[in-house]
């Protein structure tokens, strides 16, 4: 229970900070906040990450509903012997649920956090972006770690069949 806890602070936190920014800044506008290299600013975006397939609306909304619906499966199945993998599980579904709602209701998400380095613009993005992002790589992250036990288990039965067989 606690994972759709997580879940839904990570999609209240999106919404919340997409409706500030959609109801206090006209689209473009910019608040600096680190000089030039982090600005809030208010942004629409009709694709997904990095700006990539504008316009397929429709392609998301289905997408995103497997992935939502296989990341509730797994997520009840992983609670249970994990706890690394469910929490980046719950980051992943709040923040596709954030963006699937603003893209089912508006047709697009609002982005707001843009970051420069240099002369290159990293592409704008949102809450529910990061939390996709950092829980994907907690799952990479559980997986090598799940990777990493199952060698060392590996090596304890190994060493264990070589000493019986010294006996």
């Amino acid at each position: 229970m606690v994972y759709y806890l997580i879940a839904l602070i990570v999609f209240l936190v999106d919404q919340g900070t997409k409706y500030l920014i959609a109801t206090r800044l006209e689209l473009g506008e910019q608040i600096p906040v680190i000089k030039d290299f982090f600005i809030i600013t208010s942004h629409r975006n009709q694709g997904a990450a990095f700006g990539i397939l504008q316009g397929q609306q429709w392609f998301f909304v289905v997408v995103t509903v497997i992935v939502v619906a296989g990341i509730v499966w797994y997520l009840n199945k992983a609670r249970a012997t994990r706890k690394l993998l469910p929490t980046a599980l719950a980051l992943v579904l709040g923040g596709a649920v954030g963006n699937f709602l603003d893209r089912l209701l508006n047709g697009e998400v609002v982005d707001f956090l843009m970051f420069n380095f240099g002369s290159y613009t990293f592409p704008i993005f949102n809450v529910a972006d990061s939390c996709i992002v950092i829980g994907v790589a907690l799952i990479i992250l559980d997986t090598l770690l799940d990777m990493k036990s199952g060698e060392e288990i590996n090596e304890v039965k190994e060493t264990k069949e070589v000493k019986e067989g010294n006996e």
